[in-house]
């Protein structure tokens, strides 16, 4: 009747508005997807392979929904350039920030780009992270910016871990293009997005007082939608840019980060159903005062996701369990909140309605963690529970 059956297990579904919680549970599998899952006393038959959890907890697997994993270099000496006192402006000129990893990821070929982004996944990996999304945006060329996106898909095809992959080359103006700032974003929305139809599951866009207007993301935006591709932004995170509402308006599947987001355009996200993703490891790393209005969030219903938004500049993080905690610390999200934020709110800022829940028909994606209770996960900083995954029922 089943694959592969998992057995005394406490359960946390993410079924209904809560947590979804199945105390002395079971979940069977076949063919990769969820065919039961319940108390272990109402469970039907028995699998094939049965694992006994030993009153483990499951979860979904957690999903990473806002990553720069693949790059060029890092940016350690930055930081301890800033950290002794440099002013960052100075950095800038000296040829530091972004552009210094541009430079690095230019120059790395796929094997390297590739070789230097397992071991980033592998941590994720190891908490328990079953779906990763990896961005480019580190190009700001088509060659480079397509490079990134192949060793991203190779990324998925060398570990178990499902990839999806987003174009950002509208992240910031390359120098060769400064001053022209237009031109390089209809340069994006003419050339880049149609030749990265196939490599890119998504189209992102840095919408920011730092990066790119309202009228270069809408040429953006058209693009992506002409290829036939789900946009996301990056917005609000230094200004209010109003992309909160330049998200819902164009049907979004997620506004990540939103420091500055106003009430209209967040009652705006929660209208349209787009969500917000969260990346508290660039509050922090930036030492950032300014959070997003959690609250105003609530009242809207906004859909809120939690994510490490894992890249060299603002936020070297390779732990979602610790942008938990964060996310509870810093923002003051609930801990089912936060859970769900990284299960199926994550799934819905990627568009993906196939996981992040543990119901029928779902794929079996399994996150095991010896645990007493799910706070646990958001509450230690430091500590991975995590004893096992399962990915499409393997």
């Amino acid at each position: 009747m089943f694959d592969r059956v998992w057995l005394n297990a406490h359960l946390a579904t993410m079924q209904g508005a809560e947590l979804g919680i199945v105390e002395d549970g079971a979940i069977a599998a076949k063919d990769g997807r969820i065919a039961w899952v319940g108390p272990r006393a109402a469970l039907p038959g028995c699998g094939i392979e049965t694992t006994d959890c030993g009153g483990a907890w499951i979860l979904p697997g957690l999903i990473d929904c806002h990553t720069h994993l693949v790059f060029g270099g890092d940016r350690a000496d930055e930081f301890e350039r800033r950290l002794a006192g440099e002013d960052y402006q100075a950095i800038l000129r000296a040829g530091g920030g972004i552009l210094s990893t541009v430079r690095a990821t230019r120059a790395a070929s796929e094997e390297a780009l590739l070789a230097a982004a397992l071991p980033r996944a592998e941590a994720l990996m190891a908490e328990g992270v079953t779906t990763i999304e990896i961005k480019s945006g580190y190009g700001l060329e088509q060659s480079a910016e397509l490079r990134q996106l192949r060793a991203a898909r190779r990324l998925g095809e060398s570990l178990p871990v499902a990839v999806r992959t987003t174009l950002l080359a509208a992240h910031a103006v390359p120098p060769e293009f400064t001053g022209r700032r237009a031109d390089y974003a209809r340069l994006v929305a003419e050339e880049m997005v149609p030749a990265a139809c196939g490599l890119a599951d998504a189209v992102d866009i840095f919408h920011d007082p730092l990066a790119f207007g309202t009228e270069d993301a809408r040429l953006v935006i058209a693009a992506a939608r002409r290829a036939g591709l789900p946009v996301k932004l990056h917005g609000d995170q230094h200004g209010d840019m109003g992309s909160a509402a330049l998200g819902a308006a164009c049907g979004a599947l997620s506004v990540d980060h939103l420091e500055h987001a106003n009430g209209e355009g967040l009652a705006a996200m929660g209208r349209a159903g787009t969500v917000a993703v969260l990346l508290p490891g660039a509050t922090l790393f930036l030492r950032e005062t300014r959070i997003p209005d959690i609250a105003a969030m609530r009242a809207a219903g906004v859909r809120m996701a939690v994510s490490t938004d894992m890249n060299p500049g603002s936020s070297p993080a390779l732990s979602l369990l610790l942008m938990l905690n964060l996310a509870c610390t810093l923002y003051r999200l609930t801990v089912t909140e936060a859970l769900r934020g990284a299960t199926a709110e994550a799934a819905a800022a990627l568009g993906l309605a196939d996981r992040g829940r543990l119901a029928p028909g779902l794929r079996c994606d399994l996150a095991l963690y010896r645990i007493a209770r799910p706070a646990e996960l958001c509450y230690w900083m430091g500590r991975n529970p995590c004893i096992g995954r399962v990915l499409e029922g393997r």
